[in-house]
């Protein structure tokens, strides 16, 4: 029963790892021979990914907190929206009242 799970696993780790090479920036640490120069590309690699990480969630925030001003600005033009269509049938209301008889 849990192959199937291990598998689909299995293959995006493939998949994941074959994807990293693309990223513009990181540098293929599998060239290096010696174990130290090996261990600074790999950190390299992560203090990269770690920046790329905080740049992304920087603009994320920006990102929401605009959603969330334009969202504030929406619900306060529906509300200016409601109040006007109440104010309409109030006068609709008003006009539709039989007029007293002269």
């Amino acid at each position: 029963m849990m192959r199937a799970p291990v598998a689909v696993f299995a293959a995006l780790a493939i998949a994941a790892a074959a994807a990293a090479q693309d990223i513009r920036g990181l540098e293929v640490c599998t060239a290096e021979k010696m174990m130290e120069r090996r261990t600074g590309c790999l950190q390299s690699n992560v203090e990269f990914l770690q920046q790329a990480l905080a740049k992304h969630e920087r603009e994320a925030k920006a990102e929401f907190a605009a959603a969330r001003r334009e969202v504030a600005l929406h619900q306060a033009e529906i509300a200016a929206l409601k109040e006007a269509v109440a104010k309409l049938q109030r006068e609709i209301a008003d006009l539709k009242k039989p007029k007293p008889a002269k």
